[in-house]
């Protein structure tokens, strides 16, 4: 680590921040779903179609968020994409019986459509706060609050729901707690490098020292798509998404039969 500053480090800490919030919010459902199928009376197809909507929503943002953070900025952008996620997943606690299957696939669209932005946005921070040569390490740093945020979803489910599924409603209610919180943070002490009181001039240059100057060039799909680097990534993301599906599926069957 430099000793020119170490501002940089605490903004890598939101991003950290934010991501554990973000793995601890989508893996709600899997960890509590056989008791809201129990609850809700769905079969497994209900149970896919819920997560089917996330994970359509998620792709669909993913094409989205990006351009939207680009033309907002980090700041407004990140904050535009948790207040989404946040605002849809305190819904899963609004949702009735009556009301389930429907209200589940509605607000679970909608958190995955915010929680695509989380991404994007986190990579153009680093972008704008870490030289070329730290950018891996700090890409790593936050990565890693995925395993952290779905580490913690069983256990804050353990404190919170009992053993017959009173008080599924507190944990979504949380991350609405949770994301209120970063929001906050954020809005305060957020600002690009060069506009940023509270950065030294010593740490600006070392965060500059190797930066390219950020573009305003609009680019086409045209460009884009031919690129073998844009399928290797969109193919990267639909990995994850489906195995992440099969893992949840493998994982409610067997909590399922053992229930």
């Amino acid at each position: 680590m430099s000793t020119t500053g170490n501002y940089r480090w605490r903004i890598l800490a939101m991003l950290f921040f934010a991501l554990t919030i973000n793995y601890f919010d989508r893996s709600l459902l899997g960890v509590m779903a056989p008791k809201l199928m129990e609850i809700f009376k769905w079969s497994n197809k209900d149970y896919a179609l819920v997560n089917m909507s996330f994970k359509t929503a998620y792709a669909i943002g993913l094409l989205l968020m990006g351009r939207l953070i680009d033309r907002l900025g980090t700041k407004k952008g990140f904050t535009l994409s948790i207040i989404i996620w946040s605002i849809f997943g305190m819904l899963h606690a609004t949702i009735s019986k009556s009301f389930a299957l429907i209200g589940f696939i509605l607000a679970r669209f909608g958190l995955g459509f915010g929680e695509a932005g989380n991404f994007p946005a986190s990579i153009k921070t680093v972008a704008e706060w870490f030289p070329k040569k730290e950018r891996a390490l700090a890409t790593g740093i936050f990565n890693a609050a995925t395993s952290i945020g779905a580490i913690l979803a069983p256990i804050v489910v353990m404190f919170l729901v009992a053993d017959n599924g009173d008080g599924w409603r507190y944990p979504f209610l949380l991350t609405g707690v949770l994301s209120g919180l970063w929001v906050f943070m954020w809005l305060k002490i957020y600002k690009k490098p060069e506009d940023n009181p509270k950065l030294s001039a010593a740490e600006l240059e070392y965060i500059l020292s190797d930066s390219d100057v950020e573009t305003t060039e609009k680019i086409p799909w045209a460009r884009v798509l031919p690129l073998k680097q844009t399928w290797a990534f969109s193919l990267q993301r639909s990995l994850m998404l489906y195995g992440g599906s099969i893992s949840s599926g493998e994982e409610n069957s067997s909590s399922t039969s053992l229930a």
